[in-house]
This record gives C-alpha cells, structure tokens and sequence, in this order.
C-alpha cells in the first residue's frame, strides 16, 4: 500500500474550547486557506490579496 502525503501544512492555528481557526498551506499549489470550526460548523475559503487573487506562499520540502 503506497504511503498517504499529507497536501496540506499548517501555518496558523488559534484554538478555543470548541472552535478554532487555522490557515492552511497546499503544499502542491502553495495557495492559502482560511478554516473556522465552531461546535459542529465549519468553513473553508481561499485567502485573497486586495485585487481577489489567492495568496499563495512558497513552500520548501525542508520547512514540511
């Protein structure tokens, strides 16, 4: 069985009793995702810069 990469890294996180949010980083696209949970609600959405392009950052295999 081939070994499961993990695509996405994260690069902030601020947790409270039952929500929390974190940014995600893909590491193939190096586009940039904001996720918000609280109780049993969640969302995802892509971060965009002032023009409503994706952030993307530039991920190197040894910062993984």
């Amino acid at each position: 069985m081939a070994k499961k990469e993990n695509r996405f890294v994260t690069v902030y996180e601020q947790k409270y009793f039952t929500s929390g949010t974190e940014i995600l980083v893909d590491k193939k696209t190096g586009v940039n995702y904001l996720f918000h949970q609280s109780g049993n609600g969640g969302g995802l959405t892509v971060l965009v810069d002032r023009e409503g392009h994706p952030i993307v950052t530039t991920i190197y295999p040894d910062e993984e």
